[in-house]
């Protein structure tokens, strides 16, 4: 692989020159401060692009780019922004266009792909944990659910809204429907169950025999395990990394007693299940790793 870019964008920028899987460069983040946050959901689309295409430039330092690769949170398709929770005002907008011309304009022809922040991440695992020749998933628990998938391809892979339950009072997912897996484990929907309680404290009562909380406790992770087994009846075993704000609240143990009471049929069995820190250079990697191997480099 030659040098190619990977930017990660949602509540801040972060960007960074990436060579055979690994950093290249430092990383460059806007606003620097997380609490900064609003400057970019304030932005219009246009704005936030050119934004986006002058951190990029800044991030290139004078090297030879080949592709450059944008994970940000929602549903892409062919380069357009379809939608987009934490950057609404992406709803539509032809991304991959607006950054590829921008980029020419100041000598950078490089191939632009633009990614879901998770699939990012789950190529940014794949090259630092697991290897570039295996299929992983990753679950993303954060305000939302996350799903990602390594090697990438196209399609939808919105596994946050998997169906997890039919209780018809289970609608606290942030796209109004109902039973979804973001419904029960994303921290917004956490909150709005609990409205006298942060996640933090959901999970600490339980351990002290809350009953309430306790089994909230069991429907988090009876509910992880089904959108699991539902990943594992469609696409087969492997390996499942989860990671995020979250994952601090799964338990292991008990994820893969209910997933094995989910999983019976044996071609289906042997999925291995890791929770694992990341951060923003494991997306940077992830978006440069995915936009070389689109553009034929590697």
């Amino acid at each position: 692989m030659g040098k190619a870019i990977g930017v990660m964008a949602a509540h801040q920028i972060a960007v960074g020159v990436v060579e055979n899987g690994a950093p290249a460069g430092p990383m460059f983040l806007y606003p620097e401060s997380e609490s900064a946050a609003h400057v970019l959901e304030g932005m219009p689309a246009e704005n936030l692009a050119e934004c986006l295409s002058h951190q990029i430039k800044g991030a290139r330092q004078g090297a030879e780019i080949e592709a450059v690769g944008v994970g940000l949170p929602g549903i892409i398709h062919e380069g357009v922004v379809e939608e987009s929770p934490n950057l609404p005002q992406f709803k539509g907008f032809k991304l991959q266009e607006a950054l590829a011309s921008a980029l020419e304009t100041a000598q950078l022809r490089a191939r632009v792909c633009i990614f879901n922040d998770a699939d990012a991440i789950a190529a940014g695992l794949a090259a630092t944990q697991s290897g570039l020749d295996q299929l992983i998933r990753i679950w993303l628990l954060g305000h939302g659910i996350g799903y990602g998938r390594y090697p990438w391809t196209d399609g939808v892979w919105e596994g946050g809204h998997t169906v997890v339950t039919l209780d018809a009072n289970e609608r606290f997912c942030g796209c109004g429907g109902r039973g979804h897996l973001e419904g029960v484990m994303g921290q917004r929907a956490m909150r709005m169950r609990f409205l006298d309680m942060e996640p933090d404290e959901v999970f600490a009562g339980a351990k002290a025999g809350n009953r309430r909380c306790a089994e909230f406790v069991q429907l988090f992770h009876r509910a992880l395990a089904a959108a699991t087994a539902t990943s594992i009846a469609m696409e087969g075993p492997g390996k499942f990394f989860i990671t995020g704000p979250g994952s601090k609240f799964v338990d292991l143990g008990r994820l893969g007693i209910y997933l094995h009471e989910m999983v019976k049929l044996s071609p289906l069995q042997g999925s291995q299940l890791e929770v694992i820190g990341t951060d923003f250079e494991t997306g940077i990697i992830g978006a440069a790793v995915n936009a070389t191997r689109a553009a034929g480099k590697g």
